[in-house]
This record gives C-alpha cells, structure tokens and sequence, in this order.
C-alpha cells in the first residue's frame, strides 16, 4: 500500500534535522572555543617571552650574544621581548619595528570582544604586526610586551577549527544515526502501521482488519492507537445501522401506501364498531382509535425521517402564546387527564417560523412529558440577545440514562418501552431547519426540562 509522501519522508526529516541541530550546536560552541584558543596562544607566547627575559637577567653582565638573542626571539616567535618587572630596569631582546598593525590588550577579558578579535583574525587575507601587552603567566607582577606576525596565529587557529569542523560532522552522524535508529523505532514505524490501517479503513470500513490493534503504550502513540479503535469501532457501528436504517427507509416508503390503506380501513371499521349497543364495545372503541391513529401517525414520522433533506418551511409570524396554548390542547390524552398542564408565554412574544411544524414540535414534546407520568408540565418564554426560547419543565421521574445518552438518535433514544425515539430526532431537525437548537437542559429525578432556542 502505497503511503503519503510526507509520511515516507519523515525519516529522512528527522535524519536532516538532527544533524542541522547538531552542527548548530557544534557551530555554537566553536564560537567561544576559537575566542578562547586565540587568547590561550597569545599567553603561551607572553610566557614565552617572559621566559626568554629572563634568561637575560641570568647573565652575570645582563648581556648575551647577538646568536643567543636571535635563538630566544626565536623560541617566542617574536621580533621584540620587553619585560616589565617592579623595581628593577626593562630588560629588552630585539628591536622595536616601525609597523604595527594592531594592539592586543590580554587583560580586556570581555567575552565580545574577545569573540571579535578571534572572528577578525579568522578573516584576515595578509599577514599583521601585533602589539602584545599583559601579564606574564607565570608571574601577575611581570608586564611582558611582545611585537609578532599574526600569521602563524591565524594557521593554527584555522587549523584548529577544520579540526572542531570534523569532530562535529563526526559526532552530528553518530548522535542523527543514533535519534534517526530510535525514533524510527519509537515513532516512525508505529505512526507507519497507524497510517496504513487509516488509509486501509477508509478504503473499506467493513473489513474487520482495516482495525487498529492498540497496544499496551502509554504514550500519546498509544492514546492515538486506542482512541483511533474506539473511533473505527464507533463508525462501523454506525455505518451498520445507518445502512439499516437506509434499508428501513427503502422498505417503508414502499410500504406506507398500502399501510396507510389498512389502517384507514380499519379505521372506518373501528367507526362501525363504536355504534355497537354493547357497553363494553362502546368502552374499547376509543381505546382502538387511538391505537390505529398513533400507528398511522408513526408511518408518517418514519417517512418523514428516511426522506433527504429538512422539512419545506412556510414562515410566517408565529404567535408564540397562541402556539403554546394549541400545543397543550393537541397534547391531552383521555388517559392522562389528571395532567396539568400550564402556559406561561407572555403576550406579543412571536417569532418567524413555520407554524404547523413548530407546533409538531412542542406538541411532541408537552406529550412526551405527560406519557412520562409527569403531574405537571409548564411551558414558558422569554426573549433574550436577539433569540427567543420555549422552556418545557415536567415534574416527572426523569429520563433513564440509556435514553439521556442516545437523546435525539432514532430507534434508540426513546424513554419508553415500544417507543421509536423518531419524536424527538425529527424535532431536533425541524429546529435546526429554523437555524435553532434544541437541547436537554436537566432531567433528574425531581422532573425535566428542555429548551427550545430560534433566532427571532
């Protein structure tokens, strides 16, 4: 399976990368290093010439031979040696030279300036005279005073950094072999597999093997891993039902005609039935008008639901007080009507919406309240920032928890035994066609509330 270029490139990124850190690294301590070299070389001379003075004041006359003094210059690398000591006279090897090019002062310790001077060197194409001034080493109280070609400096400090040049592309390939081995190991092939089965699942959700295996790590690998599985898991699930419910749609929609058909006949039936003498027929028929009218009424909500798309809307201004007091009436049933039910919209509070499908709405869920066994249900309104909401409160027992958490899903929300859960999905849609929302505010043991929210 052929994976993403950006995948396949991650190893080498992460190679490229390490080993551009390392040398920036490398590059980031050479600089105070070749500062420092410059400064170590320059004392090393100073001593030098320290020495080499003293060798003067050895002699019984103070005097040594021109052969002698030309050797000791030599040792130093310098063309003059003057040497400062406290209470006693100069003591001079060589000859001063009328061109200096530049003065080295070593006891100005400022790492810049000292990182400056290393970098000016580095870069200088011909030779300089230097003035060298500071204390000797080997003695604080010994001023020693140098005159010496930068050449040789320059060499060796160029030297020394083609040396620290080679040790940082040596170490950069070990230290990026080592990360690259590591993270490949680590990372880089576990996101590899996790990769591969993404691509594999989106091409076919339904094999059983386009599943990640989580394994046992901790990391943010192995929560990627898990959460990957419980979300695979979650769409094939759904996948499964929304292919079942597409198969419930298909068949449905051939079907409710001739339902329909059935359920008017019997509905006529049940009419005839009613004029029956007989009281005990006379008490049942109501019951078995009901029942074909709510089976009747499910065959139009399951329709309603398989169809494509939202509800046409027809708005228009929408008393909501009015609405509110038709929608209790509609939801007032012979065997609940011990139910109170109560409006609190106040007067004037209207919005834009479609009016029969807004009343299916609170209707829907008023009914739902009092099929919950709830004593009261209060339905009241209130404009606030530009929207205008519907509360629904009920002093019922509460939803159960399998219906809190499957709310607004077909076939699997509902809060009673042989209920579809279609009446509140299908609510849900009609609000979100307004460009609403409708939501579960609480549901508790001492009742339940919902908020119907529309712009207004």
């Amino acid at each position: 399976m052929a994976l993403p270029r950006v995948t396949r490139s991650l190893s080498a990124r992460l190679l490229v990368l390490t080993i551009g850190f390392v040398m920036l690294a490398e590059v980031l301590i050479f600089t105070p290093s070749i500062a420092r070299f410059r400064e170590t070389w320059l004392q090393d001379r100073v001593a030098a010439g320290h020495l080499a003075a003293l060798s003067i004041l050895a002699t019984p006359d103070g005097m040594v031979t021109g052969e002698l003094e030309r050797q000791l210059l030599d040792h130093v690398g310098a063309y003059m040696v003057d040497l400062a000591l406290p209470g006693r006279d100069m003591v001079m090897l060589g000859e001063a030279i009328p061109q200096v090019d530049k003065r080295v002062d070593l006891t100005r310790d400022d790492p810049l300036h000292l990182i400056v001077e290393a970098y000016e060197a580095l870069v200088q194409a011909d030779n300089r005279v230097l003035r060298v001034e500071g204390p000797s080493p080997r003695d604080p109280a010994a001023n020693v005073v140098l005159l010496l070609d930068e050449a040789p400096l320059v060499g060796e400090m160029r030297d020394y950094g083609w040396r620290i040049l080679g040790l940082s592309i040596v170490i950069s390939l070990i230290t990026a072999g080592l990360v690259f081995v590591a993270l490949r190991w680590l990372m880089v092939r576990p996101m590899t597999r996790l990769t591969e089965t993404m691509i594999a699942f989106r091409e076919n959700p339904e094999d059983a093997e386009a599943v990640v295996t989580p394994t046992g790590r901790r990391d943010e690998l192995g929560v990627a891993q898990r959460e990957l599985y419980a979300m695979q898991t979650a769409v094939r699930a759904a996948l499964k039902q929304q292919a079942r419910l597409a198969a419930l749609g298909t068949a449905v929609t051939k079907i409710n005609h001739d339902l329909r058909n059935i359920l008017a006949s019997a509905s006529l039936l049940s009419e005839r039935v009613a004029m029956s003498e007989d009281p005990e027929v006379q008490r049942s028929a109501p019951r078995l008008m009901q029942a074909i009218d709510r089976a009747a009424e499910l065959c139009t909500r399951t329709l309603a639901y398989t169809r494509e798309g939202g509800p046409p809307l027809k708005r228009s201004a929408v008393d909501l007080r009015t609405l509110t007091e038709a929608a209790l009436a509609d939801a007032v049933l012979p065997e609940h009507g011990h139910t109170r039910l109560v409006g609190e919209v106040p007067e004037g509070l209207t919005v834009q919406a479609d009016r029969d499908e807004l009343l299916r709405v609170l209707a829907n869920l008023v009914r739902n309240a009092v099929e919950a066994g709830a004593e009261t249900v209060r339905v009241s309104g209130e404009r606030n920032d530009g929207r205008v909401a519907l509360t629904v409160a009920d002093d019922g027992p509460g939803l159960p928890p399998r219906a809190r958490d499957h709310l607004f899903q077909p076939f699997a929300g509902s809060a009673r035994a042989g209920g579809t859960g279609l009446g509140l999905a299908i609510a849900r849609e009609i609000i979100a066609a307004h460009r609403g929302e409708l939501k579960l505010v609480s549901s508790t043991a001492q009742g339940t509330v919902f908020r119907l929210e529309l712009p207004a």
